[in-house]
């Protein structure tokens, strides 16, 4: 490693008249970001782990970047930067990194790595090709297509593909694991995948998504991966790595999973799938009967779940309820082993090997689930819809830190964790970083908080209303129509309005829609039949519309001007405590001695209100409105820890308007409608 005298002068690059300030037009230097991108330095050539938090408006890219580029290209080792949204990996790969290219006085190479799963398989393009007609009902045209643009592209991945095809098209020809020749491929040398592997491994940076980081992590500790050896991690939007890790250290197990293997092997309906033209009757066979048996089991889980759900809200004991599937997946494993062994085509014998594979990881998944086999997990039944619509069976770990300790933070030299919304703490407090650190197992490192270089004392106006009534109370929802027609009459709508659940949202849609309607104001409802994706377009496009949304509008949504100017909170947002992972993490807090409402539910309540706030500024320029209908925020002792962890702002308490008096019950009323609303 580099001498620590000859690492790169931070403050000297960000300085004006420095390299940055050079290549860029218009550089701004923000001291938050030269503390930023000295704390990343010393951290990654300390051997240290860090948490940062650094509000909007830093340049936490650009401050991480610039030290992990240096350190890497002076042997210190390669970096791995890895986000949660593609909206920051484009940001990264699109304009951080060419402006670092540019000004850095290091040359270095940055590759975006992305899941196998993205790129074309030429070998099994020519296989499903050859067998289209046993393969598919449709899907005709989407695989000309394909084979047309394979032979153009020079990328193979998803990305470069001008359409989406359907997943069961895709996943007949995209690149796998377990269905790979490797060197012996006559197509090795052109592969997509090996190629852009090989281009990983000559890159000082990597880039990935936290779902491939994970997936790499838990790899290594099976003596494989996916990605190439890397010295240093930094983690943006390191808020959702918990979530992440939950659900690859859990289990999910749904009807859906189940159908889509055996239709793949064969549809009894169409007369498709893998098996169709093999002459292998008894594989056949032995499908039908996974598919019976596996239809009666989520009917009885289903059926478990409706007489059980006030009582259990779907958390469920070992074994509740009979294991008739994997046996029966066993029998179709056997078969399709022999029917592999009969076979003289090499693709045709991967292909089955793939649905063997696939047989194997079900057994497993479904003897840890009914048999609980990790004592620290909670397991528990999801329904969706009615019908024969989703059954799901979950599980995830109470306590994800152990597993983020052990493949992560205790094989990496340096993890670099940076985010807006990392602390539970008071603005100008270094602290409040435990309660971030307690669930992902970080017990050894340093933390810097850092603010941002807007100025919301005049970009931004709180409105508290002091006199609703308790969220929980029966009369809030009619009182918070009344006061939400005000605000988003004050906006002319631009407004996100953010709701902790479906059931809220619905209410007070189903109250507002007409005097929105009357107002010329669209409602834009999370829920309906358009996507987040959808939705946030047409409200960036209207100019005047509101959307009302939920969890996944609360973060990762950047709406900057004018189109986004009012932000309304209905209700503080606590997660609901009988949701069953919730209710165990509770109930683990609570055994342990602790308090389950303060140890967590109001930090992780705390930590999404800073994540709501912050969809309002997301520029010098922008100016707006925050409203928050929850009087607790001022009502109860626990309140100001959330107005004190958001950046300073104008915060006015708003007290219920009296209701209009008369001298006398029976006074007959004069005047113009006018001159009454004056006296009011």
């Amino acid at each position: 490693m580099a001498k620590a005298e000859s690492y790169l002068d931070i403050k000297a690059t960000l300085a004006p008249g420095g390299t940055v300030s050079q290549s860029l037009a218009g550089f701004e230097v923000r001291p938050e970001q030269v503390q930023m991108a000295c704390a990343v330095q010393r951290a990654l050539a300390g051997g240290r782990h860090l948490a940062v938090e650094a509000g909007t408006g830093v340049g936490k890219s650009v401050a991480y970047l610039i030290p992990a580029v240096d350190l890497a290209c002076r042997g210190g080792g390669r970096a791995l930067i890895s986000t949660f949204t593609i909206t920051l990996q484009e940001q990264l790969v699109n304009k951080d990194i060419p402006l670092l290219l540019e000004c850095m006085p290091q040359k270095f190479t940055a590759v975006l790595a992305k899941g196998r799963g993205n790129y074309l398989c030429m070998r099994r393009l020519k296989f499903a090709l050859q067998r289209r007609q046993a393969l598919f009902e449709t899907s005709g045209s989407e695989l000309e297509a394909i084979s047309r643009w394979a032979r153009e592209t020079e990328d193979g991945s998803l990305s470069d593909l001008s359409f989406l095809p359907t997943g069961r098209l895709w996943d007949r020809i995209k690149s796998e694991h377990g269905n790979c020749r490797g060197r012996k491929c006559p197509g090795f040398r052109d592969c997509f995948y090996w190629r852009a592997r090989r281009r990983l491994e000559t890159a000082e940076i990597i880039v990935v998504n936290h779902a491939l980081l994970f997936s790499d992590l838990v790899l290594k500790e099976q003596g494989a991966k996916l990605l190439p050896d890397y010295r240093y991690v930094v983690i943006d939007e390191a808020h959702n790595i918990e979530h992440v890790a939950e659900e690859h250290f859990g289990i999910s197990i749904s009807n859906h999973r189940i159908r889509y293997l055996l239709d793949g092997l064969y549809n009894a309906r169409t007369r498709k799938g893998l098996l169709a033209y093999m002459g292998a009757e008894n594989a056949i066979d032995t499908v039908g009967r996974v598919g019976k048996e596996a239809g009666a089991f989520f009917d009885h889980v289903r059926d478990w779940y409706h007489n059980t759900k006030d009582e259990t809200n779907g958390r469920c004991h070992r074994n509740f309820v009979e294991d008739t599937v994997s046996g029966h997946l066993k029998n179709l494993r056997t078969e399709l082993s022999r029917l592999a062994k009969t076979r003289q085509d090499e693709d045709e014998k991967f292909e089955i090997t793939r649905f063997i594979d696939r047989c194997e990881s079900l057994v497993q998944d479904f003897e840890s689930f009914l048999l609980q086999k990790q004592a620290d997990s909670v397991y528990w039944i999801e329904v969706a819809g009615n019908g024969r619509a989703t059954v799901r069976l979950r599980s995830a770990a109470v306590d994800v830190g152990a597993d983020v300790k052990r493949c992560l933070f205790d094989n990496y030299d340096s993890v670099v964790l940076t985010s807006a919304t990392l602390s539970t703490g008071a603005v100008g407090d270094d602290g409040g970083f435990d309660f971030f650190a307690g669930r992902i197992g970080l017990d050894d490192f340093d933390a810097a908080k850092l603010g941002s270089p807007f100025d919301y004392q005049k970009q931004v106006t709180m409105y508290i209303e002091k006199d609703l009534p308790n969220p929980n109370e029966s009369d809030f929802a009619a009182a918070a129509i009344e006061v939400l027609k005000r605000y988003i009459r004050k906006t002319q709508g631009r407004a996100f309005v953010l709701f902790t659940s479906y059931a809220m949202l619905d209410e007070l849609a189903g109250g507002l829609w007409q005097w929105l309607d009357a107002n010329g104001i669209e409602l834009l409802r999370q829920g309906s039949d358009a996507d987040r994706t959808v939705l946030l377009s047409r409200f960036k496009a209207d100019g005047q519309s509101v959307l009302f949304g939920t969890d996944s509008f609360w973060q990762g949504v950047d709406v900057p001007g004018e189109a986004l100017s009012n932000v309304i909170i209905i209700r503080l947002p606590f997660a609901v405590p009988d949701q069953p992972l919730l209710a165990g993490r509770l109930e683990r807090i609570r055994q342990q001695g602790g308090n389950p409402f303060f140890d967590y539910q109001v930090p992780s309540a705390i930590i999404k209100f800073k994540q709501g706030f912050g969809r309002l500024i997301r520029s010098k320029t922008d100016t707006g409105i925050v409203v928050v209908l929850d009087s607790r925020v001022i009502n109860k002792p626990y309140g100001p820890r959330f107005l004190a962890a958001i950046p300073k702002c104008n915060i006015e308490i708003v007290a219920a308007e009296p209701p209009p008096t008369y001298a006398h019950p029976k006074r007959r009323r004069t005047g113009s409608k006018q001159q009454r609303r004056t006296e009011r």
